[in-house]
């Protein structure tokens, strides 16, 4: 009987190895192919190495406090613990789906003391009023997954621990973007703060001389005033660039689980490389992008969902096994004579419920149109902004040029005025309009190298990641560059 049962359960067994799956056929979908970027301009292209990691990016910017800073972001931020935490959570979940496959085994006992109505039905004369019930077993049960049920929850679930990681990655490189982009404007405002303490120094020479040539009568009132208006502009110029420096180094302490009350970061005027990173080859950018994985993943889970939903319209098959001891009298419990057991298959199938199931299939199918639709999104939103960071790239490299061109002129038409004043050949208003001019070219010029950097940052996060080479080739802007962790 035993050799019976034991034939069967390896039957049965075989049986199970050896199940179908309902879930459709899944395929990642392909990624769409175009020759080029529409905005690729002067850009180099480069091939990649998907395969590795993306961390460390920031270091095409050559600079060792935004490395150091970067790096507390890994360490400290809060917000990407909670990615991590909710990788591990994932994580939890799929070994619990994967404890499915194997047999569940459970063990128990109890021991009591009864007693017997007196009314019961057919009692005996020979039968205790009171008696002992005692039983030790141990029972094994196990899903055969014909049908693909296990299996399919235990790859939805694998699929979703992959999505989640990928969000992780996400996360990552969304908060080490954030802090690039808020350090190298914090930088930029130092570059300002520096121009403006210069020419406060500058102005304030020009406003005693000014008073100077009033007091000899060589010059009016009026451009006394107007120096002395110019310097004191100059001067609220600084006290709002240190308050956006204040903001910015604030937003830096959070990122990197600071308070920002003790977080302080030194002013440091030296002017931030501007990388050049190619964009990945177009066919490959889905494979970068960690948030189009973490999409194709969930598309992935919704897939094997439906093979979850289609199974519940098929029988659902145990086979179960018990073996103990059971005892209602005598000392010695654990003996030949009271050992029982059991094994055998357990079936149970639904005949009727109000269409749950039904409901179940068409809302499976309903999840996977919609992750594949947020899929699709999600890769022409990512071509769009590595399009979109491109164009503002190419154009911003254009306007630098251009705006170097200003500045230079800016400078000489200072120079000329402040000199053709002195001289007593114009008035003080040609200085005025000079210097401002001059001045507004030059932020102009420091925003420009700012917002050039982060354009740099955008294209790098649109990438999914960064590139690296060679740093005077990245700032000269020359050659191809080889991807690296």
């Amino acid at each position: 009987m035993f050799k019976a049962g034991l034939k069967a359960a390896l039957t049965a067994m075989a049986s199970a190895l050896c199940a179908c799956s309902l879930a459709p056929p899944y395929a990642a979908p392909p990624a769409p192919r175009i020759a080029d970027y529409k905005e690729g301009g002067l850009w180099t292209q480069a091939t990649p190495a998907d395969q590795l990691p993306r961390g460390g990016w920031w270091r095409l910017f050559a600079d060792a406090d935004l490395d150091r800073l970067e790096q507390q972001v890994d360490a400290a931020n809060p917000t990407l613990a909670g990615a991590l935490a909710r990788y591990d959570e994932a994580s939890a979940y799929l070994r619990e789906a994967q404890s499915s496959l194997l047999p569940n085994l459970d063990a128990g006992g109890s021991l009591t003391r009864n007693r017997q109505s007196d009314n019961r039905p057919l009692r005996g004369a020979n039968q205790p009023n009171q008696y002992d019930a005692d039983t030790l077993s141990a029972d094994v049960g196990w899903e055969l997954d014909l049908w693909g049920r296990v299996r399919n929850r235990v790859a939805a679930e694998r699929s979703l621990a992959e999505a989640d990681a990928a969000d992780l990655q996400s996360v990552k490189l969304s908060l080490e973007s954030d802090l690039a982009d808020d350090y190298v404007r914090l930088r930029g405002l130092d570059n300002q703060s520096a121009l403006l303490d210069q020419v406060v120094q500058d102005w304030t020479r020009t406003l005693a001389l000014t008073e100077r040539r009033h007091s000899d009568g060589l010059s009016s009132k009026v451009d006394v005033d107007r120096a002395r208006t110019q310097l004191e502009q100059a001067k609220a110029q600084q006290s709002e660039t240190a308050g956006r420096r204040a903001l910015l180094e604030h937003a830096i302490a959070s990122l990197t689980g600071a308070p920002a009350s003790t977080f302080t970061l030194p002013a440091k005027a030296e002017p931030i490389a501007t990388p050049n990173v190619p964009p990945a080859i177009p066919s490959r950018l889905v494979q970068r992008r960690p948030d189009i994985a973490a999409a194709e993943r969930r598309m992935a889970a919704a897939n094997s969902r439906i093979g979850v939903a289609r199974a519940a319209y098929f029988p659902t098959i145990d086979l179960l096994g018990s073996a103990g001891y059971q005892n209602t009298g005598g000392n010695s419990l654990i003996s030949a004579p009271n050992a029982i057991w059991g094994i055998g298959p357990s079936l149970a199938l639904t005949l009727f419920d109000g269409g749950r199931r039904k409901a179940a299939n068409a809302a499976a199918r309903a999840a996977f149109d919609e992750a594949s639709a947020a899929y699709r999104a999600r890769v022409l939103q990512a071509f769009q902004e590595v399009e979109d960071s491109l164009s503002l790239e190419n154009q911003l490299a254009a306007e630098a040029q251009s705006e170097d061109a200003a500045i230079a002129a800016a400078r000489e038409a200072e120079a000329l005025a402040t000199k053709r004043y002195q001289r007593g050949v114009t008035s003080y208003l040609d200085v005025v309009t000079a210097q401002t001019a001059a001045l507004q070219a030059e932020q102009s010029g420091y925003d420009l190298a700012t917002r050039r950097s982060e354009a740099s940052i955008h294209l790098i996060r649109a990438i999914g990641g960064g590139w690296n080479g060679d740093g005077a080739a990245a700032r000269a802007n020359k050659g191809p560059m080889a991807y690296q962790d």
